[in-house]
């Protein structure tokens, strides 16, 4: 008997993959899915403290562009004949600030800890050029400016991101030491006095209060306490009633703030006065963009100090309460990104550059508003000058570098795909060896 062994099946052949046809010429291939998930995998690190700083900023910077096109297009006429340079001249200075600020806001804590002592040293070293002959050069009375060719620069802007994260990085390595004021002291005072007292040689009383704002604002939010900060607050408060009080012109301005600055026909009390005119002349809905008047060389600076005042004749109350709303949001977002993060460095770094651009915003507003006297200082991400806004940007975008990464998202363990998590009480589904089905 013959047995016929049975012939082994022939499993069919997988079907052969088509090659995708080819795209006609001038017709883009539908990768709308793909392209939605490449965006995610940019943005998956991003928080949102990330994009509510992000946000509000561009808000501003966009907002601000719009503002130094209405109230420089007078001066701008002026000068070259066109009303869109200072326009131009600050919109290209976002073109290389926004830039900036994203690549800030890509590196690691590591990296700006390893750059801090180099940026310190490299912010003092272009400050003691404003002092060279045929380099440095004076503005408004205050020689804190440089100019290399075709270069203008105001180095005392770039003092203020060195000053966050150098006295952030040197307050988190010092943070077990201070009960003891010897060992605050240096590197601390040599440091930053000399940092803060080149600009004020430079004659910038309105930096060097900024200045100080950000050392002390970094060593309070560090945890010094109160009492280790009195003696340094006294001794710099008595130097800058003296710096105050150390030129004519500072004297009369701030005699006549004093008094009340009642009539505009004090110098002094110039700016003031007619700032409070553009104010009151813009009503709660205002006058209208583009349609100031007191910007036809009636407000001295005005698409930079007074910008503000610009604001409010042209886009009234609800302007001016807008522009406060966004630093309020800025704010938030700061103190969110503050409470979020573990890391000392990044704490005290956020905490200082808040105090910086939250408080010389309302520096300014004070000073549009009668409440200070005439200080000199730009209201952030707003008024004109470029190395305002690009270092501006940079500080905003070594926050959002902190802002980037969640702390359960830095904590969280990997866990591989398909593994068993630690909290999962379900079996899994392989059986033990041996066990029947």
């Amino acid at each position: 008997m013959t047995t016929s062994i049975p012939r082994p099946r022939r499993t069919p052949e997988p079907p052969r993959s088509q090659p995708a046809p080819r795209s006609e010429p001038g017709r883009q291939p539908s990768s709308g899915p793909a392209a939605i998930v490449r965006v995610k995998k940019i943005f998956a690190a991003e928080t949102g403290n990330y994009f509510l700083v992000l946000g509000a900023t561009l808000f501003l910077v966009v907002f601000g562009l719009i503002m130094v096109l209405s109230s420089s297009a007078v001066e701008s006429l002026t000068a070259t004949g066109g009303s869109f340079g200072g326009f131009l001249r600050q919109g290209s200075f976002a073109l290389v600030g926004i830039p900036l600020m994203l690549f800030a806001a890509r590196r690691s804590a590591v990296f700006w800890k390893k750059w801090a002592g180099i940026i310190m040293i490299a912010a003092i070293g272009l400050q003691l050029l404003v002092f060279m002959p045929g380099i440095g050069f004076a503005v408004g009375g205050n020689r804190n400016w440089i100019h290399i060719g075709s270069f203008t620069a105001q180095p005392s802007e770039l003092i203020k991101v060195a000053l966050v994260v150098w006295i952030s990085l040197t307050l988190a390595k010092k943070r077990d030491s201070f009960d003891n004021w010897r060992e605050l002291i240096v590197p601390l005072v040599p440091v930053a006095g000399a940092a803060i007292g080149l600009v004020l040689l430079g004659g910038d009383l309105g930096t060097v209060i900024i200045l100080a704002a950000i050392v002390f604002g970094a060593l309070f939010f560090a945890g010094i306490k109160l009492r280790f900060l009195a003696a340094p607050v006294i001794v710099l408060g008595f130097l800058g009633l003296i710096a105050a009080f150390a030129t004519g012109s500072r004297q009369d301005r701030i005699g006549q703030f004093l008094n009340g600055c009642k009539s505009d026909a004090a110098q002094a009390c110039w700016q003031t006065v007619h700032g409070w005119w553009a104010l009151a002349s813009g009503g709660f809905f205002g006058v209208g963009l583009g349609n100031s008047k007191l910007k036809w060389s009636w407000i001295p600076e005005a698409d930079n100090d007074f910008i503000f005042a610009v604001i409010g004749e042209e886009l009234g109350l609800l302007g001016a309460i807008l522009v406060l709303a966004l630093f309020i949001v800025l704010a938030i977002g700061f103190v969110r990104i503050i409470r979020a993060n573990r890391d000392p460095f990044a704490k005290v770094a956020v905490s200082a550059v808040m105090v910086w651009i939250i408080g010389q915003a309302f520096i300014n507003i004070a000073v549009v508003l009668g409440i200070l006297p005439v200080l000199g200082v730009p209201l952030p991400l707003i008024s004109a000058g470029g190395s305002s806004l690009v270092t501006t940007l940079i500080a905003i975008g070594i926050v959002l570098s902190f802002a980037r990464y969640a702390p359960e998202r830095q904590t969280a363990p990997a866990v591989a795909v398909g593994a068993r998590r630690p909290s999962d009480s379900r079996p899994s589904g392989r059986r033990p060896s041996g066990q029947q089905r």
